[in-house]
C-alpha cells in the first residue's frame, strides 16, 4: 500500500497528487517494491531491510539520496504475551521528497510535533524524534506492567507471573539492543548535517534528539538492570509462598487426622457411654463439637510450635 502527503500550511496532509511531498509504503507488494526501487533508483537490499526487524540501524548515502534505516516498537497487542517486539522503518530522504517504508500501517504523523512543520527534512528528523518518543512511552508502559507483575507475585504459587515478567525483560533486551544501534545511525547524522543539508534550526533540533536517544537508552539500561537482577529474589517469593502453603496444608491434614484417630478408636458408642447421652439429637452435636475441638486444638499447637 502506498499512501501520498504533501505539507500544506506547516502541516502533513494526506492527498491523491502524483508528486507528493512525502511517500508512506506500508508492507508493499512485490510489484510495488520494484516499481518503488526502479522509479526512485532506492538500493534494492536496504529496501528490503526496512520491512526485517532483525536488521541493524544504519545511515548510508547515495548519489542523490541518503538511507536511513531505524528501529522502532512495534505496536503491542494481546496476543504478544507481554512480548514488546521492534520493527524497522526506513526513511529516503531526497532533495525535493522523503520517502517512508513500514511494514505495519500506523500514523507516523500524529501527535503535537507535527502541527508545525518546515520542509522534508524537518518532517524526517521529526519522525525519527517521534519514534524515540514511542520508545520512550513504551518503557512507561513496560514498567506500569513489571510492577503489577510483582504486586501478583508477591501472593503467587505459580510461575505463571514470573515468567511474564521473564518475558518483559526479554522485551527490554531488544529495546536496549534497537536503541543503542538507533544512537550509531543518529551519530552520523550530526556528523553529516552540512552533506545532507541541515540548517541551523534542523542541527539544534538534531542536538535534543540525540540528548533524548542517550535518556531513552539509560532509562531501559536501569529497567533491565532491575529486572535482572531482582528476578532470583521474585523466584525465592515464588518458592517461599509454596513452602508455607504447604505447611498451611500439612498442618490441617494432621489436625483432621487427629480426630478422625480419636474417632476410630471410639465411636459413637464410647462416646454415649462416657457421656451417659443416649439421645441422638444431643449425642451427634456433641460428638461433632468434640472432633472439631480437638482438630482446632491440633492445628493451632503445630502453629504454636512452628513460631518457636
Amino acid at each position: 500500500m502506498i499512501k501520498r502527503y504533501k505539507i500544506e500550511e506547516h502541516q502533513v496532509k494526506q492527498v491523491e497528487a502524483e508528486t507528493p511531498d512525502i511517500w508512506v509504503v506500508v508492507n508493499p507488494t512485490e510489484d510495488e517494491k520494484k516499481w518503488l526501487v526502479e522509479n526512485f533508483k532506492l538500493d534494492e537490499h536496504n529496501f528490503a531491510s526496512t520491512f526485517d526487524p532483525e536488521e541493524p540501524s544504519r545511515l548510508e548515502f547515495e548519489p542523490d539520496h541518503l538511507e536511513l534505516i531505524f528501529k522502532r516498537p512495534k505496536n503491542y497487542s494481546s496476543k504478544d504475551h507481554f512480548l514488546f517486539k521492534v520493527n524497522s522503518m526506513g526513511l529516503f530522504l531526497f532533495k525535493d521528497k522523503l520517502i517512508m517504508a513500514l511494514s505495519e500501517d500506523i500514523n507516523m504523523f500524529s501527535g503535537k510535533y507535527f502541527k508545525h512543520v518546515d520542509g522534508i527534512r524537518e518532517v524526517f528528523l521529526k519522525l525519527v524524534y517521534n519514534t524515540i518518543f514511542h520508545f520512550m512511552e513504551h518503557l512507561k508502559v513496560i514498567n506500569m506492567i513489571a510492577d503489577e507483575l510483582e504486586n501478583k507475585i508477591n501472593a503467587s504459587m505459580e510461575n505463571k507471573h514470573l515468567l511474564n515478567l521473564f518475558t518483559l525483560e526479554k522485551s527490554l533486551v531488544y529495546y536496549l539492543n534497537a536503541i543503542n544501534a538507533n544512537s550509531y545511525a543518529i551519530d552520523r547524522l550530526k556528523h553529516n548535517t552540512e552533506k545532507i543539508g541541515f540548517t541551523a534550526r534542523s542541527s539544534e533540533f538534531l542536538d535534543d534528539i540525540i540528548i533524548e536517544n542517550n535518556q531513552c537508552m539509560r532509562q531501559a539500561e536501569i529497567y533491565s538492570n532491575i529486572l535482572a537482577g531482582l528476578m532470583d529474589a521474585r523466584a525465592s517469593i515464588v518458592s517461599n509462598n509454596l513452602n508455607v502453603m504447604m505447611k498451611n496444608l500439612n498442618a490441617l491434614v494432621i489436625a483432621i487426622a487427629v480426630p478422625s484417630f480419636f474417632a476410630g478408636v471410639g465411636g459413637m458408642s464410647e462416646l454415649t457411654t462416657i457421656t451417659h447421652i443416649a439421645d441422638p439429637h444431643w449425642a451427634y452435636p456433641a460428638f461433632i463439637l468434640l472432633m472439631a475441638c480437638i482438630g482446632a486444638f491440633t492445628y493451632w499447637l503445630i502453629k504454636k510450635f512452628e513460631q518457636h
